[in-house]
C-alpha cells in the first residue's frame, strides 16, 4: 500500500483538548488553542497533528453519519487472558503505545481480553478507518453478488454507462476487487505536480490544495471523484488486467459508484441499511466525502474501535453476529479461496514479494487462506486483524508519521505481535 498521505476523513470535533504524549509538542493547546498547536485544513495530516485529527477529522473536513440502531450489543470481559504475554520482554501494551497506536482491542470469542488507548483517545471517539473502508465495501459488494445484481466477470462499465469509454471497461469487477486493474494513475502524494496531488485529492476533498475547496461545479472537468474516474485514469498498456497486483485507491472508488448505482441509495444509507444497523453498534459511525459530497468508498469511514470489532467479529464469523446473518457465508469464504494466479499476481510486484502477505482479495489482506488469517488494512496504520482459527479479532488504530501502512517501520511489529497474540490465545 503505497501510499504517502491522507485521502480519508471523518470524526465528531472534540472540543479542544492538548495530546502531547509521545510526541513531545501540545496539539490544541488551551482555548482557544495556541497558534503553534492549532490543528488546521492544512496540517491535520502531519504528525503530531494527525493524533488529534484523526479522531476528530469532522473538524477539517465535511462528513455524514451512518447511525446507529437497535440494542447495544455488550461484550463479556476478561482483561486478564494477555497477562503472561510477553514477545522479546515487552508486553503487547507497550509494544503497541511504542509504535505510534491510538487504540488497541483484542476480542477472543465475544470476549474482550485487551483494550487500550493512547495518545488522548478514549473507547467513545470515532477513528479514521482510511483503507479498512475498502473492506467494507467489498462486505456490501458480497450482498449485490448473493442477490445477483452483480456479476464479477463483468465489467464496471456493464452497470455505470459514464465509465462506457474508459479504462475500467476494460476491466472486470472481479480485478476491481483485487486491485488488478493495471492503471496508469500513480498514486503520489508528495509531487505537487503530479495528477494525483493536483486532481484526485482534491476531488476527495481530503488533501490541501490552496482554492481547491472554493471551486464549483463547472469550473473545471474534475469537481467530484467521479468525475476523475471518467476522465483521467488511464491505461497501463505494458500489463494485462489481472496479472499484477497494484495498490490504487481509485478501484474503490469505482466500487462506491458501482454499489450507489446498484441499490439507488447514498453510500452511507447503504452501509446503515446493510450493516451498521445490524451490528449492535455503541456508537454512530461517520463517512468523510468528496467535493461533490459523495460518501468516500476508498477509506472515508470512521467508528469507534469497539464497533470495529464488532464488525470484525462479524467478519470472522462468516456473516453472522449476534444470532443474526448480515452477510452471506459464501462471499466470506470464498475470499480466501486464494489461487495461484492470486498469490502470483501479489509476488509480482517488487513492494510486497518478500512482505508476509500471500495474496489480496475482494479488498482484504490475505496472511494465511488455510487458517483463516487476513487482515483490513489503511494508512497510518489502521487494521482490523482476523484470525479464524484462533478465535479472535483485534483492532488497532495509529497515527504514525508515514501513510505508507504496511511498508512503514512500525507496522510489521504491531503485526508481528498480534499474530503471537492470537497464537498464545489459542493455546
Amino acid at each position: 500500500m503505497r501510499l504517502v498521505c491522507c485521502i480519508l476523513a471523518i470524526c465528531l470535533a472534540g472540543g479542544s483538548m492538548s495530546i502531547s504524549a509521545n510526541s513531545g509538542k501540545p496539539v490544541m493547546d488551551g482555548f482557544p488553542p495556541s497558534v503553534d498547536s492549532q490543528v488546521t485544513k492544512k496540517n491535520h495530516r502531519d504528525w503530531p497533528y494527525s493524533q488529534w485529527a484523526f479522531r476528530n477529522f469532522g473538524a477539517p473536513n465535511n462528513v455524514v453519519m451512518v447511525p446507529r440502531a437497535g440494542e447495544i450489543a455488550h461484550f463479556d470481559r476478561s482483561e486478564d487472558a494477555l497477562d503472561s504475554f510477553e514477545l522479546d520482554g515487552d508486553t503487547l501494551a507497550v509494544i503497541f503505545e511504542s509504535n505510534a497506536a491510538d487504540a488497541l482491542l483484542v476480542i477472543k470469542g465475544d470476549t474482550v481480553v485487551h483494550e487500550s488507548y493512547y495518545n488522548g483517545m478514549d473507547a467513545h471517539q470515532q477513528h479514521i478507518w482510511y483503507s479498512m473502508t475498502k473492506s467494507l465495501m467489498s462486505s456490501i459488494v458480497g450482498l449485490l453478488v448473493e442477490s445477483d445484481q452483480l456479476d464479477l466477470e463483468k465489467s464496471p462499465a456493464d452497470y455505470i454507462t459514464e465509465l462506457k469509454g474508459s479504462t475500467f471497461e476494460r476491466v472486470t469487477v472481479q480485478q476491481v476487487l483485487n486491485h488488478a486493474t493495471a492503471l496508469a494513475f500513480e498514486e503520489n502524494y508528495v509531487d505537487p505536480t503530479s495528477d494525483f496531488f493536483l486532481y484526485y485529492a482534491p476531488a476527495l476533498n481530503l488533501g490541501y490544495l490552496p482554492g481547491a475547496a472554493d471551486l464549483q461545479p463547472g469550473d473545471s472537468d474534475i469537481y467530484g471523484v467521479y468525475d476523475f474516474l471518467t476522465r483521467f485514469v488511464e491505461p497501463n498498456d505494458a500489463l494485462v488486467p489481472g496479472h499484477k497486483f497494484e495498490y490504487n485507491s481509485a478501484n474503490a472508488d469505482v466500487l462506491g459508484w458501482l454499489i450507489s448505482r446498484l441499490m439507488n441509495k447514498p453510500l452511507n444509507t447503504i452501509i446503515h441499511e446493510s450493516v451498521w444497523s445490524k451490528l449492535g453498534a455503541e456508537h454512530d459511525a461517520f463517512v468523510a466525502v468528496d467535493r461533490a459530497y459523495i460518501p468516500v468508498a476508498t477509506g472515508g469511514f470512521n467508528a469507534t474501535a469497539r464497533d470495529a470489532a464488532r464488525f470484525g467479529m462479524m467478519i470472522r464469523d462468516k456473516g453472522v453476529f449476534g444470532g443474526e446473518r448480515i452477510l452471506p457465508a459464501k462471499w466470506l469464504e470464498q475470499m480466501l479461496e486464494v489461487s495461484d494466479a492470486d498469490r502470483q499476481a501479489m509476488t509480482r510486484n517488487e513492494n510486497y514479494s518478500q512482505a508476509d502477505w500471500i495474496a489480496y482479495r475482494d479488498m482484504w489482506w490475505i496472511l494465511d487462506d488455510e487458517t483463516g488469517e487476513f487482515c483490513a488494512v489503511g494508512i497510518h496504520g489502521q487494521v482490523i486483524y482476523i484470525n479464524r482459527s484462533a478465535n479472535t479479532v483485534m483492532v488497532w488504530f495509529s497515527s504514525q508519521r508515514d501513510a505508507a501502512s504496511t511498508l512503514a517501520p512500525e507496522f510489521p511489529v504491531k503485526l508481528n505481535a498480534a499474530r503471537a497474540a492470537a497464537q498464545f490465545l489459542a493455546e
